[in-house]
């Protein structure tokens, strides 16, 4: 009997998943280390990303069973709500970056996670270089399969993994989507935004783990549905609020 394309889509994110924590466990290890020392240090963790990866940046930021110390850079150009095509188009656009990192403050006490499924890009790729002029420390989340097999759209003629400290591959195809349906001329399904919420929890979980251990209690954000976390959170607002610019 013939799968579904609903059934077969699960099945090969299942696969993607899989290849992830089998591929990159140790670099995932090796970027909550960063991130915990980080936090350990008064230091925040920033995420961004445009287009759809934007979403991701968007996970990492006031999330019930997430931590305080998780920022999202979250510029409404490259955001989808006020135009797919026009953020399409703002990515590519040198000199951004820099913009943006003034205005979250972010410095070599920090983290940066960039997200970028093609990594390729032109503001993606500045905000690696321009944190790094800034000292943060550059966390890639990115299809390592995609990336090589495209030109870079930056002067430079740099790709985000060639960047950062730490790349973490999502392990996704060129093109991002997995399904074939017969009839039509291009895949569908992209597998991008699963493996990236996944990467995103499970160093959120690693470094909560390496946290505790050190006697440091996780700055864990509760479920503003589950009784008396009004008070938890917002004793954790009250804390973060000058270094969270969408609180």
């Amino acid at each position: 009997m013939n799968k579904s394309a609903a059934e077969r889509f699960f099945n090969k994110i299942f696969e993607v998943l899989r290849k992830v924590i089998k591929t990159q466990r140790d670099n995932i290890q090796k970027a909550a280390e960063i991130i915990t020392e980080t936090v350990a240090n008064d230091g925040m963790v920033y995420v961004f990303g445009t287009g759809h990866s934007h979403l991701i940046a968007e996970e990492a930021f006031a999330r019930a069973g997430g931590l305080a110390c998780f920022g999202a850079i979250l510029d409404p150009s490259f955001m989808l709500h006020t135009g797919a095509l026009k953020s399409g188009m703002l990515e590519r656009l040198s000199g951004y970056a820099a913009i943006l990192l003034n205005y979250y403050f972010v410095s070599g006490k920090d983290v940066l996670i960039i997200v970028s499924n093609s990594g390729i890009n032109a503001v993606p790729v500045e905000m690696a270089i321009e944190g790094k002029k800034r000292g943060a420390k550059i966390i890639a989340i990115t299809s390592l399969e995609h990336s090589k097999s495209m030109k870079s759209r930056h002067p430079s003629g740099k790709k985000l993994y060639e960047l950062a400290d730490i790349v973490i591959d999502n392990c996704g195809v060129l093109g991002d989507a997995i399904i074939d349906i017969e009839g039509v001329k291009y895949k569908v399904a992209p597998t991008s935004t699963v493996t990236g919420a996944a990467i995103l929890n499970a160093l959120v979980a690693q470094v909560a783990e390496n946290l505790a251990k050190r006697g440091i209690e996780p700055p864990v954000w509760v479920s503003g549905n589950v009784g008396g976390s009004e008070v938890h959170n917002l004793q954790l607002a009250l804390k973060y609020k000058d270094k969270l610019r969408h609180l």
